[in-house]
């Protein structure tokens, strides 16, 4: 009876590891938060709710998309217009570069990534380095506009930037990521594709409807148009009226993994060194800009701007330094961590795979955009 009882708990054991080992960004997450309250003590207000909730409205609504063959349709769509693969990535790239502008980088990929990944089923053709491509046109995409990303709209309103600077910091960088982007799309592997596939008739058009008005009141709700609270009320109800299953299919290891986050930097953010560490280290223009590029590969882009805008009145080196930082590693930006998410489901056994694909292409974005962007502003002594 007792070695029964043993060996059940070694399966558990195992298990438990196993699940551990398949999303490493939530271990890895779980792991910090845990580890910064033997600091410090963790607090509620740690949480960004607005955040939070905005992700849980937003995958509700792509979930209820992708059951009502929303997604089908549009990829069909897409592929039947497309005579290769390289021009259907191209596509599929730049629509997320373009799209986070106004919709935000996280937006972008929860809607444009399972669309991807539709029409990689669909062609069974690989596409892995779109998918991380995707994330990389996001990140930078978003950077030209104060609406692009939360830390873009946080140092916007923080230090009170008219638009015209504004646009002018960030436009050397969304001009050379658009122009780096076209050169990593060249190099994708071009497949002929001869597929004609039939169209889609979507499961019930008064569904979707309700669904488009339900994401267009999420998309309100981020711009600050609608309370987020309300947004929150309206998809909820409406997934309980229309399809109550949706609550059981999303990702919600997605929100503990931005939970973890919060409290970790929340609890750094409070201890003592970190305040004097800040103080003796951003003393000028460009050691902003390095140090905000560096913070952001630990603790994520939007973090390290709220923690750092305390200690600096240097804006633009802040502004360019934590949207250059969302590349670099996964967690360098919680817009990352969303595509990673969405393909590690529909390709589990892709996951180390994926990483180091990304940290691969996302690295030599970081050093090219740390790089070039310094010197152009240094010569125009912009720094």
């Amino acid at each position: 009876m007792k070695e029964s009882v043993l060996i059940q708990n070694k399966k558990r054991i195992k298990l438990n590891v196993s699940f551990l080992k398949k999303d490493i960004v939530f271990t890895v997450s779980l792991v910090l938060a845990i580890g910064s309250c033997l600091f410090h003590p963790p607090k509620i207000n740690y949480l960004n709710f607005p955040v939070l909730i905005s992700l849980f409205n937003l995958m509700l609504a792509i979930k209820a998309f992708e059951e009502l063959r929303v997604l089908d349709k549009f990829a069909i769509s897409i592929i039947n217009k497309c005579n290769n693969s390289k021009y259907l990535s191209a596509i599929l790239i730049f629509l997320c570069f373009f799209s986070s502008m106004l919709v935000t980088n996280d937006v972008a990929l929860l809607t444009f990534v399972p669309l991807t990944l539709v029409i990689s089923r669909k062609t069974k053709m690989p596409m892995l380095e779109t998918v991380i491509l995707q994330t990389i046109a996001a990140n930078i995409g978003s950077s030209l506009t104060p609406m692009g990303n939360p830390q873009n709209l946080f140092i916007y309103t923080f230090y009170g930037i008219k638009p015209v600077p504004f646009f002018m910091t960030v436009l050397s960088v969304a001009i050379l990521g658009f122009i780096s982007l076209f050169f990593f799309i060249r190099r994708l592997k071009k497949v002929e594709l001869k597929v004609e596939m039939a169209q889609v008739q979507m499961s019930d058009p008064k569904k979707t409807l309700a669904w488009t008005v339900i994401l267009t009141i999420i998309i309100t709700s981020i711009f600050g148009v609608v309370p987020y609270e309300a947004a929150f009320i309206f998809t909820l109800m409406t997934a309980v009226i229309l399809n109550r299953q949706l609550l059981y299919k999303i990702d919600y290891l997605l929100l503990l993994t931005f939970i973890c986050f919060f409290i970790f930097v929340g609890n750094i953010s409070n201890t003592n060194a970190v305040h004097i560490l800040a103080n003796a280290s951003l003393k000028d223009s460009a050691s902003v800009y390095f140090n905000s590029i560096l913070l952001s590969q630990f603790i994520s882009n939007v973090p390290a701007s709220i923690l750092l805008a305390e200690f600096t009145p240097h804006w633009k080196p802040l502004l360019l330094g934590v949207n250059i930082g969302g590349l670099g590693t996964i967690i360098a930006s919680m817009a990352s961590v969303i595509s990673y998410k969405l393909y590690i489901q529909s390709n589990p056994s892709e996951g180390k795979k994926y990483l180091l694909k990304f940290s691969l292409y996302n690295f030599s974005f970081l050093a090219f955009l740390t790089l070039i962007p310094y010197v152009i502003l240094k010569i125009l002594n912009i720094f």
